[in-house]
């Protein structure tokens, strides 16, 4: 497995952990239909988050968050309307974006919920 690959599963652990810590419970990892895949799903009270988590080592040339692009969002959402059908849920949903920026051997994490209100 490639540096990059190891570094993006370890942002995933990282996220994961940061959002047990927050009260979160993780209902999925790295789920899949078609061709969408969801990092993180995870609930807080009545809320379900559909996470994705976007993980570098620097951030010089463009913000991380701004990495998503409208055809990612769509697939997301697509994959996050089957997961609430598969399960039968009745929660509001919310698509978070959490950003891990990892400068050494320092940790930069930044949790953006509803971060897809301002496309």
């Amino acid at each position: 497995m490639g540096k990059h690959n190891e570094f993006g599963k370890e942002g995933e652990q990282i996220a994961v952990d940061f959002l047990v810590n927050k009260g979160y419970k993780v209902h999925a990892r790295n789920y899949r239909f078609l061709k969408s895949e969801i990092d993180i799903i995870a609930q807080k009270e009545g809320v379900l988050a559909i996470v994705e988590v976007r993980a570098r080592s620097n951030d010089q040339i463009i913000a991380i968050a701004d990495t998503i692009t409208s055809k990612k969002i769509k697939l997301l959402v697509e994959g996050a309307n089957q997961f609430v059908i598969e399960h039968n849920l009745d929660l509001d949903a919310r698509f978070d974006v959490i950003t891990i920026l990892k400068n050494r051997k320092i940790f930069r994490i930044e949790h953006l919920e509803n971060a897809f209100y301002h496309f």
